[in-house]
This record gives C-alpha cells, sequence and structure tokens, in this order.
C-alpha cells in the first residue's frame, strides 16, 4: 500500500528561499496582504486533505473505475470519491484563486500549483474532477458576458457546479478546424448545438448536480477550418435566471472509456442533440477564448506529472532501504542482516536521485510559472505584466512536454526499484506508470507541444522571448561567474546557453527553407530547452544551499539539495548533447523512408 507526505519544506524553500514569492506578491496591490505563514498555513492544509482524504481512496479508485448505467446515461465515480469532493468543497479549496466579487478567496496562483501538486501526488484521477471546473471558471472569466458570469461563476467558484471541456471528436483531436459539432441560432439568443464529443473527462460523474460543458462548435455560416470555431457553455441541466436549475439537456453519456489510467476519472463519449447553450466570447473566434482553459490545462498536466513524480519516489525511497537483496558492490553494509539494502547499489540511487531532481526542478519550474502567471494578472506595471505573459507562453510548452516526458521516465524508474513487486498492484507503483502515460498525449501530444515551443513561441517572434529568457541566465552567471563553489553548476549551465543559441539559429534557418526540418528537431529541441531552464533552477536552488552552508546552517536539506544538484548536472543534463547531435541530423532520414515504411 503506498503512502504519501506532501514536501512542504521543500516548498517552503522554493517558495521563499529561491524566488521570494512574498515580496513579489507584496509588489501586486492584489496581495498586499498575503505573508509567509499564511501560504504556509494553506499549504499545509492542503496537505493535509491530500494525504489524509484522497491518497487513501487512490489504489481503491484504480482499482474499482467508474460505472455507466446505460439506461439513464449516468455515472458512478468509485467508492469514497463523491465523499472526498463534498470535504474539498467544505474546506472552500474550489474558490481559492477565484475572484471575491464570486465567492472566491483572490489568493494567488503560486499557492494552488503547490496546492494542485499535492493532490495530484496523491490522486491524479480525482483531482481532474475539480481542476476542469476551474479551467472553465477562467475560460467564462476571460471571455464570458457578464450575464454568463454572474449565472456561473459563483457556482463554480464554490464547487457547487462542476465543468468540462468538450473539443474531441471522433475524427478529430488536435486538428480542431475538422470538427462537425453544428451550433444553430435561437430567437432568444441561445443556441442549438448538436454532435458528438469524445474522451471528456469528468464527462459525467455523481459529484455535483450540475455540469457546464464548454463546447465547441460551427454556426450555420462559418467559415471552413479553425477560423470557423465558436465557442458555447451548454449545461447538463438548463438554468433558470435565478440560477436554478430547470429540465434536463440533451447532452448524455454514451459511453465511457476504459483506459490505460486514470481509472478513477470518468472518460465520456458525449452526445448533444439540439441542447441548449449560449455563447461565450465572438462568433468564429472559440477557439481562442478556449485556449484560457486549454494554456492553463497544459501547466495542470506539467502539475499531474510533477505530482506522480514526487509520490513515486517518496515510496520507491522507502522500499529501496528496507529491501534486502545480495551485498554492495564494495563490500557488505548492513553486517547485522544477510543482505544489504538495495539502495546501496550505484543504479537503485541512480534511479532514485532521477526522480528526485525531475521532481525538484519541476517544483521550481512549476512555481516559477504560477509567479508569472500572477504577475501577468495583477501586477501594476503594463511591462511586467506583458513580459510576464510572454514568459509563460514560452514555458507552457515546456511544462506539458518536458515534465509529463520527465514523469513518466521517473515513475517508470521508481517502478524498477522494486523490481517484481513494482509489477503488482498494491504496491501502487504500476499505477503511478499507468497514470503518468496519458499525461503525455492529452491537451495536446509532447510532439505538438515541441512544434508549438520551436515553429510558433520561437521562431515566429524571432526568438524575442527566448533571448529575455537567456538574460535572466545570463544575470546568475555574472553574478556567481568567479565563485569557485558555484563553478561546477555555472560552467554546464554557461556552455549549453551558448551553444542553445547557435542551436537555435541553426535549426531555425533549416526550418525557413524546408517545415520539416522543424517538425524532425522540435523534440529534440524542446528536451534541449527543458533541460537549460532546469539547469538554470538547478544553479539558483545550489546557490542558495551553499550560502546557508557557508553562513554555518546545519540543516541536511542543504547538503542534500546540493548533492542532487551535482548528480542532475552530471547524470541528466549531459543529455543535451547527444540530443542537439539527433536534431541537427535533420529531416532527410526521416522522410526518405517510403520503402522502409511500405
Amino acid at each position: 500500500m503506498p503512502s504519501y507526505t506532501p514536501p512542504l519544506r521543500d516548498m517552503h524553500f522554493v517558495l521563499h528561499e529561491v524566488f521570494g514569492a512574498v515580496d513579489q506578491l507584496k509588489a501586486m496591490p492584489r496581495f498586499a496582504d498575503v505573508d509567509a505563514d499564511t501560504l504556509n498555513a494553506v499549504l499545509e492544509e492542503g496537505g493535509k486533505f491530500a494525504a489524509g482524504v484522497l491518497q487513501p481512496i487512490n489504489l481503491s479508485g484504480d482499482a474499482e473505475g467508474c460505472t455507466l448505467d446505460k439506461a439513464t446515461h449516468t455515472v458512478t465515480a468509485p467508492k469514497g470519491f463523491k465523499e472526498a469532493y463534498q470535504k474539498y468543497v467544505e474546506g472552500g479549496w474550489p474558490a481559492l484563486t477565484c475572484e471575491p466579487e464570486y465567492g472566491g478567496q483572490g489568493l494567488p496562483h503560486v499557492l494552488s500549483v503547490c496546492v494542485s501538486e499535492m493532490l495530484n501526488s496523491a490522486n491524479q484521477a480525482w483531482t481532474m474532477y475539480p481542476g476542469l471546473a476551474h479551467g472553465v471558471y477562467a475560460a467564462v472569466h476571460a471571455h464570458g458576458s457578464q450575464a454568463l458570469k454572474d449565472l456561473y461563476l459563483p457556482k463554480l467558484t464554490s464547487g457547487e457546479w462542476a465543468g468540462t471541456m468538450c473539443l474531441t471528436e471522433p475524427h478529430c483531436g488536435t486538428d480542431l478546424g475538422l470538427l462537425r459539432t453544428k451550433a444553430e441560432p435561437q430567437a432568444d439568443g441561445s443556441y442549438k448545438v448538436t454532435g458528438s464529443k469524445i474522451f471528456i473527462s469528468a464527462g459525467e460523474h455523481d459529484f455535483t448536480p450540475n455540469i457546464v460543458h464548454l463546447v465547441l462548435a460551427r454556426l450555420p455560416d462559418a467559415p471552413a477550418g479553425s477560423k470557423g470555431i465558436s465557442l458555447f457553455i451548454v449545461p447538463k441541466f438548463k438554468v433558470k435566471a435565478d440560477g436554478s436549475l430547470g429540465e434536463r439537456n440533451p447532452v448524455v453519456c454514451t459511453g465511457i472509456e476504459h483506459k490505460m489510467g486514470i481509472h478513477g476519472n470518468a472518460t465520456c463519449q458525449l452526445s448533444l442533440d439540439g441542447a441548449e447553450g449560449f455563447m461565450v466570447g465572438e462568433p468564429n473566434k472559440g477557439l481562442m477564448a478556449m485556449f484560457v482553459m486549454m494554456n492553463g490545462a497544459r501547466l495542470g498536466v506539467g502539475n499531474q506529472s510533477l505530482g506522480l513524480t514526487e509520490v513515486a519516489y517518496q515510496n520507491a525511497l522507502a522500499y529501496a532501504k528496507d529491501r534486502l537483496q545480495m551485498r554492495s558492490l564494495s563490500g557488505p553494509k548492513a553486517k547485522d542482516k544477510p543482505a544489504d539494502p538495495i539502495i546501496v547499489h550505484p543504479d537503485v540511487r541512480k534511479m532514485l536521485l532521477t526522480a528526485k531532481a525531475y521532481a525538484e526542478g519541476g517544483r521550481a519550474l512549476a512555481t516559477w510559472c504560477a509567479l508569472l502567471l500572477d504577475q501577468a494578472e495583477h501586477h501594476p506595471d503594463d511591462k511586467v505584466r506583458k513580459d510576464s505573459e510572454e514568459m509563460v507562453a514560452l514555458l507552457t510548452p515546456i511544462v506539458k512536454a518536458f515534465l509529463t516526458d520527465n514523469g513518466f521516465a521517473a515513475t517508470n524508474a521508481c517502478m524498477q526499484v522494486y523490481g517484481g513487486h513494482g509489477y503488482i498492484h498494491e504496491t501502487g507503483a504500476e499505477q503511478f506508470v499507468r497514470d503518468a502515460r496519458i499525461n503525455m498525449i492529452y491537451e495536446g501530444t509532447n510532439t505538438v507541444q515541441a512544434l508549438d515551443l520551436l515553429g510558433r513561441k520561437v521562431l515566429m517572434n524571432q526568438g524575442a522571448t527566448l533571448k529575455k529568457l537567456g538574460k535572466q541566465i545570463e544575470a546568475l552567471m555574472r553574478e556567481e561567474g568567479v565563485s569557485e563553489p558555484m563553478a561546477e553548476f555555472i560552467n554546464p549551465l554557461a556552455g549549453l546557453a551558448d551553444k542553445f543559441t547557435k542551436f537555435t539559429t541553426e535549426i531555425g534557418f533549416k526550418g525557413f527553407q524546408n517545415a520539416d526540418e522543424v517538425g524532425a528537431a522540435a523534440v529534440d529541441y524542446l528536451r534541449v530547452a527543458g533541460h537549460l531552464v532546469f539547469g538554470y533552477f538547478w544553479a539558483r536552488m545550489a546557490q542558495v544551499a551553499l550560502r546557508e552552508i557557508a553562513a554555518g546552517n546545519t540543516d541536511p536539506f542543504y547538503q542534500a539539495k546540493l548533492q542532487t544538484a551535482r548528480f542532475y548536472f552530471a547524470k541528466l543534463f549531459p543529455e543535451t548533447a547527444t540530443l542537439m547531435r539527433t536534431a541537427r541530423t535533420g529531416s532527410k532520414v526521416l522522410m526518405d523512408t517510403d520503402a522502409a515504411l511500405a
């Protein structure tokens, strides 16, 4: 039976010692009253909920899965899931970052991302239910009319209603320009929405009396392709003017998917048969409105894998300390026992440290992105808001793809630590692997993220935002360039930063001549970019640790941080050399393969 301990010490380290989050937040009038005690108290309570309420029902929820009653089109979640959601609502957690005018607490995103990580560690399948509802809140808040906001946002804020995003259809996923769902305008300003949607996470369940679906559809006169897509609110039950529920809307679950992982989340096929809907935003500009939810979801998916990486590491570490197998190659370490614990073996340590380095590096990146989101939305300086928004846009595909690739590698490695026992359900190790695998696929596959990063976020703006990131890295190198203790972290970072600039220019030049060159290099390119960002944060974390040790702080936490940083730069960071070499081989070896793929 797996266990989970919220990593509060490391969260405090990242928030307060690396980023000085409180000072950054106080620069925004909205968060002037936020202090370290407030942040820490919320994190502690969030950790208690995750470990005490969600984690105990994760393994059983995976085994039980969701149940569809085909006669009534209702879905029942696993035992304990509904009750956990009720406790979540009672604790006020759905309202954490929502606007006070709709009943929200108005707290910063940087706090929410830490809470979300803990919820995902404890139970990713469950956490998706409220996560999707918050995405609906964000999209409606950004693009909905005031009437829609007043009608729907208070209930989404409180958690009384849930939500979904309905994009995918049987014949189209990423290529939304192909979607066929239709929306017919009605005399009263509403629309009749008809079509089929698949892969709808939390599309039907028994948590709430109403579910607010955000549905992409086409108007009768819509232009072809992605420029002819509009966005609609389609509630499960029609909503009266006073907010009370009316009759059932004809949007029903016709099936649930039997999946590799996240069994506790209902992945639904939905049929809409003239369901009443209301437009969000402008006609034929629904994709822009939906991207508010999608971009948030992409950051959220990265957070899902971060959570799984952390919990998988914790359990594998505990097992490695306890499991006795063979003797250390350098001589017995546990002489009073018949064999040594497997943690004495170098490769077991490599697997554990890989997960630890990916978890702690990912936590730093996720935290930074959340602080940037807070600045983008609430900073009084226009330039800071604009720069922060641009940086989040650049980092979003990295968070989604790099953290989820790392999460699958880490959970897989942690399962390996268990040996045969890891392949058995009761340890929980194999569930972490299965749950982590979807994160590389949904909300835009990691290949799509790579194309977005290289093709759109870097090349289409001539690397302008990338240069801003580079300046931050350069500032750290100038600050610590002559520091001997920092050399083992700064030198490889500086080396990659220099090579990455040339690498980007080279790939960009080839891509302008032949677009397939972008496609051939993009996945490798994103991974190099991910390591560049991770290297920057690991250097900053090592910087803090070295200063604390130099000041006489004997807390073993700082020594552990240094050792993990050394491992990262020695064993994981060098991957970048291979990736740049393979990216440079170009597209011909991939595209000139008709005979091989016949």
